[in-house]
């Protein structure tokens, strides 16, 4: 494994940054549905219409999993990221259609160093996604674990 290039350290509150984008196909929302959340409004247009939605949408948990990969792919696999203890929020405000393009955004809340290990610190994000109108339809906050490039003994 290659040495990570983001650290704690890089991770400064108020700091945006644009994670990258993808299209969802008809074929991706029915794929994901069908393994994971095989409602109706999630597995076709004619079953859909059927539901108090009255549209196909993709489910929520395929949005999360949507934003999942972009942190991925945008600087997670990048990063010495020692993963989340906890969510503290996750919002669908709009649903997601095929065809929408989703972009995900990062914005670091705050950061500190962990009082009981020196060789991780916690930083506070907020993720949102937005489809291809500008429109938000994915708010997650949460704290994640990374590894600090220098200890706290050599920082201070």
């Amino acid at each position: 494994m290659a040495e990570p290039r983001i650290w704690f350290e890089d991770l400064i509150p108020g700091e945006e940054y644009v994670l990258g984008s993808m299209t969802l196909s008809e074929a991706d929302i029915v794929a994901f549905a069908s393994a994971w959340d095989p409602q109706p409004m999630h597995l076709g247009r004619a079953a859909a219409g059927e539901t108090f939605l009255g549209e196909f949408t993709a489910s929520g948990w395929h949005t999360c999993c949507v934003l999942m990969r972009l942190m991925c792919d945008g600087f997670l696999c990048d990063a010495a990221s020692m993963g989340a203890a906890s969510i503290e929020e996750v919002r669908w405000l709009q649903p997601v259609h095929p065809g929408d393009t989703l972009t995900g955004k990062r914005t670091v809340l705050e950061a500190r160093r962990s009082r009981s290990r020196s060789d991780r610190g916690i930083v506070r994000c907020r993720y949102v996604l937005e489809n291809q109108h500008g429109e938000t339809v994915l708010v997650a906050t949460f704290p994640a674990f990374y590894g600090c490039r220098t200890s706290a003994e050599v920082a201070s």
